[in-house]
């Protein structure tokens, strides 16, 4: 097994890839980018256009969705992105800011401003 790497130090694997091969746990050794994902949603692709146009990387699955990342995980903007593993038309949405604020709706449809509320309402608790 090869050793984890800090997120901004993996390397990027450009290998297409298809939704049922996106690995279900977070990839410790490499990043797999929204490009390389054959059936990323338009959503996905223009994540990061507004706070920069940064990788956008796959990041796990949690429940039925797949979470992505536009943006490093602090320090700056990013914004996370959930879609809909069986509807690739439904997604989530998350903006964590570099003060470490943070806002999304989940789909309860309740409002949120925790990273960790966001995740759980993907979970549906």
């Amino acid at each position: 097994m090869t050793d984890a790497l800090p997120a901004d130090r993996r390397p990027v694997d450009d290998t297409s890839v298809h939704t049922h091969e996106l690995p279900p746990t977070p990839t410790r050794d490499r990043n797999i980018p929204a490009s390389a994902w054959i059936e990323a949603p338009a959503l996905l692709i223009t994540a990061g256009d507004d706070i920069g146009t940064p990788l956008i990387a796959y990041k796990r699955r949690i429940g039925a969705w797949l979470l992505w990342r536009a943006g490093p995980a602090t320090g700056a903007d990013a914004r996370y992105v959930a879609i809909d593993a069986g509807d690739l038309t439904h997604s989530h949405t998350f903006r964590l800011f570099p003060d470490g604020s943070g806002e999304g709706t989940g789909p309860s449809g309740a409002r949120h401003v925790r990273f960790r509320a966001w995740k759980e309402d993907l979970l549906g608790r």
